[in-house]
């Protein structure tokens, strides 16, 4: 269930939220997006988090049961999940940081554009691992 979150989240964002951010000013760009990453920065970890070990835990529970498709199809969640940490932490998370200062300052970088732009770039990414780590996830539960 955790992972469906992640998944949603980032499914909204890269189909709603990108069109809708390039339609706005700099300032309200600045201060939607450094708000909504100032909260998300805090909430989503916990959703994310319970669903990497939920999978890892499950697909080792899988190969101790001898259930060697879920398993397999676990560890492939648990991939999934793995770059697409990777992708966050390295590309999203920084941006974030970022428009969170700057909202927190009240001020409006000159790159605000260059930086949405920067996160748009792997949001469609991110929500395909998710999708794919859900999928995974929910074929590793049938084959049980």
């Amino acid at each position: 269930m955790t992972t469906a979150v992640v998944y949603g989240t980032d499914f909204f964002c890269a189909l709603v939220l990108r069109t809708a951010l390039a339609r706005i000013d700099d300032r309200a760009l600045t201060a939607a997006t450094g708000r909504i990453h100032e909260v998300a920065d805090k909430r989503m970890p916990i959703p994310g988090a319970i669903g990497v070990v939920a999978a890892v835990v499950a697909a080792g529970a899988a190969f101790l049961d001898g259930k060697a498709a879920a398993g397999i199809l676990a560890a492939a969640a648990v991939v999934a999940l793995a770059i697409w940490l990777g992708i966050y932490a390295r590309v999203s998370a920084p941006v974030n940081k970022e428009l969170t200062a700057a909202v927190l300052a009240d001020r409006v970088p000159v790159d605000v554009r260059d930086m949405q732009r920067t996160w748009d770039s792997v949001i469609v990414v991110r929500a395909i691992l998710q999708g794919i780590a859900l999928v995974a996830l929910f074929l590793a539960a049938l084959s049980v």
